[in-house]
């Protein structure tokens, strides 16, 4: 062989080498990208989480879920929960008074003492916009008043089974306000039962008057203006003991799921948190043509039972 051969040779076997190498890179990064993707647990920052199957009630994912902890705006879900059970009718007019001025930092509001709005309008604000007034007097109007109704909370929490449990006032601006994930979810799957509920939480935008004002409040949930989101029930809270929080019941791959997520760091934390949630559900199907891991086969959507 030439010295002309001998080089095109050389470079040939160069060639094959590198596309080898390239190939075997390839390979490595797809290997990589299929095993996150059909990972058994999702890579989430929240400090506690719980991720279940309302249906089966099948517990998909856990992290310190039984652990009680502050759990801020989420609070609202009770108290809504026992003024439905109370049943106060919703168009009746509640005024806000200076008794429902929260004196804590961060605990900001709109609502002027003086302001009358429907329990109804009341509600609103407080499970969609987190509104801090309009959850103080739904509790301080409660038939006997503010002591009976963080009792009620109390007692429903009792009757729900959620044992480690506790309140102190309506709000969740108290950090004596604890629970934990599993309790919580116990919690979200009760709110999903209530329309009112239900409407409120997840709507996108609310507006009021207030004397010549028109109020525009919004969702404090930005999940629930995305159209890929099929969110049953929500609401979000945070204080600085309890960082960032999330609960929801939403639809993910035709299965009713429950999602807690409890402080989680970071102001984005817990929304990226509840897509990776849904990222991990949905990638294991369609990767592996089946569940994750505990979870049961889906439901065909004419044969799911009707939501109540």
């Amino acid at each position: 062989m030439n010295h002309r051969g001998r080089s095109a040779l050389l470079l040939a076997l160069v060639c094959l080498a590198a596309a080898g190498a390239a190939a075997a890179q390839d390979g490595h990064a797809v290997r990589v990208k299929l095993e996150r993707a059909t990972a058994r647990e999702p890579a989430l920052r929240s400090s506690a989480a719980l991720v279940l199957d309302a249906t089966g009630s099948s517990v998909l994912y856990a992290r310190r879920s039984d652990v009680a902890m502050p759990i801020a705006s989420i609070t609202k879900l009770m108290s809504a929960l026992v003024v439905i059970d109370a049943g106060q009718p919703l168009d009746e007019t509640v005024q806000i008074t200076s008794d429902d001025l929260a004196h804590r930092r961060g605990a900001v509001s709109r609502l002027i003492p003086g302001t009358e709005l429907s329990r109804g309008d009341l509600m609103h604000l407080a499970l969609m916009a987190s509104e801090n007034r309009a959850a103080h007097a739904l509790g301080r109007n409660y038939p006997g008043g503010l002591a009976a109704c963080v009792a009620a909370m109390n007692a429903k929490a009792r009757e729900l089974g959620m044992t480690s449990a506790h309140f102190v006032e309506p709000t969740g601006l108290s950090d004596e306000n604890v629970a934990s994930a599993e309790d919580l979810s116990k919690l979200v799957m009760a709110a999903a039962k209530v329309p009112a509920i239900r409407e409120y939480s997840t709507d996108t935008s609310y507006e009021v008057r207030v004397g010549r004002r028109v109020l525009t409040y919004r969702s404090t949930d930005s999940l629930t203006s995305k159209p890929d989101w099929d969110i049953v029930v929500q609401k979000t809270g945070y204080i600085a003991r309890a960082g960032r929080c999330l609960v929801m019941q939403t639809i993910i791959e035709a299965r009713t799921v429950v999602i807690v997520l409890l402080n989680s760091y970071g102001k984005l934390s817990r929304v990226a948190d509840a897509r990776r949630i849904r990222r991990w559900m949905e990638s294991y199907e369609h990767l592996h043509g089946e569940t994750p891991p505990g979870l049961p086969a889906a439901t065909p959507a004419s044969a799911a039972p009707a939501a109540t």
